[in-house]
């Protein structure tokens, strides 16, 4: 069995390594590849991809890692997107720092990875059995991950990818009058949208809108 182990902390892979040795994985002849960068992520997925194109059984990807600018990898989840689109047959964990519930919800959206751990849930004892989990063909979401998907489901409004974008830019200072240009909505539609956001956030502004969001975390 071939894993992939990315993280840009040497001592963090290693850590993943030991523990993935003990617990019910120690008879799968486990063959560990390591990556510290999307840089090097990427070479390792091209050279074994010139292998085999199902070379790897399990990739474990830190979401924030050095970017690869030459090959538009900015960040663990794009390097989990190109590994999806290379070696599909490849089981995907993603670790990451983030609890903000629209990473969360952005991550489970467009790369629907086999596993997804926030590092504050992760514990030597646990990751074996995670990783066991997942390779028998079950999805995988840590505590915080699950409450992060409570969370955005009490908001239902937030799902719609539009909603999401109105909030961000106006957190950034945007104004209605850009998001039209930018969203490609029309102003009384945005203004629209943003009225049920207060309604469901319980405030009546938009600088409050923003503060609520920040403070529950959707920003």
């Amino acid at each position: 069995m071939n894993i992939l182990l990315v993280d840009d902390h040497p001592m963090t892979v290693q850590g993943y390594e030991n523990a993935l040795m003990k617990d019910g994985l120690q008879k799968d002849h486990l063959n560990f590849i390591k990556a510290y960068s999307c840089e090097e992520a990427y070479r390792a997925i091209m050279n074994a991809g010139s292998a085999s194109p199902s070379y790897y059984d399990l990739a474990i990807i830190d979401r924030g890692l050095p970017r690869y600018e030459e090959q538009s990898l900015l960040s663990g989840s794009d390097l989990a997107l190109f590994v999806r689109k290379v070696m599909p047959d490849c089981k995907i964990i993603i670790i990451t720092a983030h609890t903000e519930i629209i990473v969360i919800y952005e991550i489970l959206k467009k790369i629907r990875p086999e596993g997804l751990i926030i590092k504050n849930d992760i514990t030597p004892h646990n990751i074996a059995e995670i990783v066991i989990d997942v390779l028998r063909g079950n999805k995988y979401h840590s505590p915080l991950v699950r409450n992060c998907i409570q969370d955005i489901w009490k908001k239902e409004i937030m799902i719609e990818d539009h909603n999401r974008q109105i909030l961000m830019y106006l957190s950034k200072g945007f104004k209605i009058k850009d998001l039209e240009q930018i969203i490609n909505i029309s102003a009384s539609a945005i203004q629209k949208r943003i009225i049920k956001m207060k309604n469901v956030f319980g405030v009546t502004d938009d600088s409050n809108l923003v503060k609520e969001a920040i403070k529950q975390g959707y920003i």
